[in-house]
């Protein structure tokens, strides 16, 4: 029909155009976000979601995204939105408190980076709520205040839970969020392993793989909403690292949920579906061109970045291991000062540095690298004209560049 004939037409265009042609830099919601994902999708390639946990680790994977001419997702944890807040802070909303302010940091320096950048929320199980609630919140406040919401998406992970109840409660929250144009991941199906304080280490394997059915299910749901909606569904995925062979992958199983939700709905996408892949540590690059190749437009990274931030320190220290035992004193003379060692600025920077490297190792496997040139253009931020509190709930109490980087807090008040 004619619908039909335009999706087939508009298709057509986004996979031919250039993604600078059809998606701005910054931070993208609404629709930019769906055209951006649709380009991924029918041009076959899969964007990094990298969890960040501070300033620094932010700006890497920016860094990391403007290096390799790629859009980039930067996703936040409960936990590490606790961290983002200070781990002394022992206010129940302070997740969300620090999710926020890692959103804020984002929006202010996404724009100087010159490419596409996705704000996204992870895993929430159902014991996490009031964090979703809380960030939704936010969402809301900012929209109200500047037609966009603060973040781009967030990820709901009920797969814990009865399948029923799980689309149950994602359908209400896609509700909410259709409404900003905010982007719903779900999981059906469990990822293995343990990440974030969600431990799947004894989970029954035959949970580890989703059927098509239930991927179909979770469409039929979710599409009578809109179509702004990806879904996580579990192939042998396992959180954290392990090495190759240890862990059953079957990315094929993503092409028959393609397949499968196709025909049901007389699709003329191959490809109808946005697909998410997690706990990708591990896996062989066949796997995962595999995967994209099905449909994944979204593959979550951290532990691997872990290691990278860290290991770039841990050489850092041992190629300068006596400079760094006090203040003065060094194989170059007992008062030669040992500041440029210590200074947070260097050995941090290097831990940066690595994990710049292994993002864009990343960006390789998935297709991404030169899919969108970065832009020259002078950078903003992206907070928007207004009021700088975005929800009476939601006090900023500083808003400012401290020690190079831009640091926020929230509080709510009770």
């Amino acid at each position: 029909d004619r619908n039909e004939a335009l999706r087939r037409t508009t298709q057509s265009r986004i996979k031919m155009a250039s993604l600078m042609e059809i998606v701005p830099p910054g931070v993208v919601t609404g629709d930019d976000l769906l055209k951006l994902l649709e380009h991924a999708r029918e041009v076959g390639y899969a964007i990094p979601a990298v969890n960040c946990t501070s300033s620094s680790t932010c700006n890497a994977v920016l860094e990391a995204a403007k290096k390799n001419n790629s859009p980039v997702m930067i996703q936040v944890s409960n936990g590490g939105g606790k961290f983002y807040a200070g781990k002394d802070v022992k206010d129940p909303n302070a997740a969300a408190a620090g999710s926020v302010a890692l959103a804020m940091h984002v929006r202010c320096m996404a724009k100087y980076y010159g490419v596409p950048v996705v704000l996204h929320s992870d895993h929430c199980a159902k014991k996490l709520l009031p964090w979703f609630d809380g960030m939704l919140e936010a969402d809301e406040a900012f929209f109200a205040k500047h037609g966009e919401p603060l973040f781009s998406s967030h990820m709901l992970d009920l797969s814990e839970e009865p399948d029923e109840e799980n689309i149950a409660i994602c359908v209400e929250y896609f509700k909410k969020m259709a409404q900003m144009k905010i982007w719903l991941e779900m999981e059906i199906g469990i990822t293995g392993g343990e990440e974030d304080g969600v431990n799947n280490e004894d989970v029954d394997p035959e949970k580890l793989y989703t059927t098509p059915e239930q991927v179909y299910t979770v469409y039929e749901a979710l599409s009578e909403i809109g179509d702004m909606f990806s879904i996580a569904a579990a192939f042998g995925n396992v959180h954290g690292v392990y090495k190759p062979g240890n862990v059953k992958l079957s990315p094929e199983k993503l092409g028959n949920h393609q397949a499968y939700t196709k025909e049901k709905i007389s699709s003329p996408l191959e490809k109808p579906i946005f697909l998410v892949m997690h706990g990708g540590s591990g896996s062989t690059d066949e796997e995962i061109q595999l995967a994209v190749s099905n449909g994944v437009i979204k593959m979550n990274i951290d532990t691997d970045t872990q290691w990278a931030y860290w290991d770039g320190l841990r050489k850092f220290e041992a190629a300068n291991h006596d400079f760094l035992q006090g203040q003065i004193g060094n194989p170059n003379g007992a008062d030669k000062p040992n500041k440029k060692f210590y200074d947070p600025r260097v050995w941090i920077r290097k831990a940066e540095e690595a994990m710049i490297v292994r993002v864009g190792e990343s960006m390789e496997k998935l297709g991404s690298v030169n899919t969108y040139p970065a832009s020259d253009v002078p950078g903003s931020s992206q907070l928007g004209d207004g009021k700088k509190s975005i929800s009476e709930k939601l006090v900023y109490l500083s808003l400012g560049f401290a020690a190079g980087s831009l640091a926020a807090f929230a509080l709510r008040k009770k």
